[in-house]
């Protein structure tokens, strides 16, 4: 059996070493691919983690200090009820221990900062929903509670935070697609390898049948082959996918410019969601590449 197996894998690495230029560029192919793929995940799971705040018509939030006092929570929770109907559709207030809540159900994957935080650093807060949703009404009514006493800040959507959903969602679907063609073209690469691989060796191969090797035993080395091209190419993928999730997603969470997008990040555990499936992905699409070609141009 160990035999075998070393037979294996010393006739895919033949067919490797001898199409090497083909194979490294399918397996760009599939990195390139798989990157765009992953990074149109990441958008969208940023977008949505750094939106979350804003659902269900929330225009502006008041974000009161983490030390303000009850009273002053109080003065401004009278406020809003004195202007529900007249100016205030509705507000939503939500506690220290809720914002601790999705503080950890949002850093799930980060233990070492979850350490460092508790329910009393968190700044309780009112999501507030205006009757007058038009730009400069929105801010007049925001701005009369940026004073009040045990008032940290007050953060806006208006229509900035329905473009970027939409900027955003318009991004992602194109990444998504230009990456669904390259994958396609990734398969076709792995195919044209491996039918170049099995031309070049169609004399061996006669032998093999001569000798009487089964037709899986002729058929693996090029189909692990083009496993090998999928899944290395997702590999390649991953450390592309965490470049941009550094230095693209954090970096504009991080921006004091745009505190909009506070939040605007993806969870270790929603990263290594989106790896999983690059992984899948790339090998499903070399499965296929690599069933095609050996059905299609081996003969056994």
């Amino acid at each position: 059996m160990i035999g075998k197996i070393r037979f294996l894998l010393g006739e895919t690495g033949q067919n490797i070493w001898r199409n090497i230029a083909l194979t490294l560029a399918s397996i760009m192919v599939a990195a390139v691919s798989l990157s765009l793929f992953g990074a149109s995940q990441l958008v969208a799971r940023g977008v949505d983690n750094a939106t979350q705040r804003w659902e269900g018509g929330i225009e502006f939030v008041v974000f009161m200090r983490a030390d303000a006092e009850q009273g002053e929570i109080d003065a401004v929770r009278t406020l809003l009820d004195d202007s529900v109907g007249s100016g205030i559709e509705d507000f939503n207030f939500v506690t220290k221990e809720q914002t601790f809540q999705e503080f950890e159900e949002f850093f799930a994957g980060d233990p070492e900062l979850l350490a460092t935080i508790s329910p009393d650093t968190m700044p309780p807060s009112f999501r507030i929903r205006p009757t007058d949703v038009e730009a400069g009404a929105v801010e007049a009514l925001g701005q009369a509670f940026q004073d009040e006493p045990g008032v940290r800040t007050v953060v806006f959507a208006t229509e900035v935070i329905r473009e970027i959903q939409d900027n955003a969602q318009k991004i992602s679907t194109i990444m998504l697609w230009v990456g669904v063609v390259l994958l396609v073209a990734s398969a076709i690469v792995i195919l044209t390898t491996l039918s170049i691989a099995i031309a070049s060796r169609r004399n061996e191969i006669e032998i093999m049948k001569l000798v009487g090797a089964s037709n899986w035993f002729i058929r693996i080395p090029f189909m692990i082959e083009g496993l090998f091209q999928g899944i290395i190419g997702a590999l390649l993928a991953l450390p592309l996918l965490a470049f941009a999730r550094r230095y693209v997603i954090e970096d504009f969470s991080e921006s004091d410019r745009l505190r909009l997008l506070e939040g605007f990040r993806v969870t270790d555990a929603e990263f290594l969601e989106i790896s999983i499936y690059a992984l899948i992905i790339g090998t499903l699409v070399a499965t296929i590449g690599s069933v095609f070609a050996v059905s299609r141009y081996l003969d056994v």
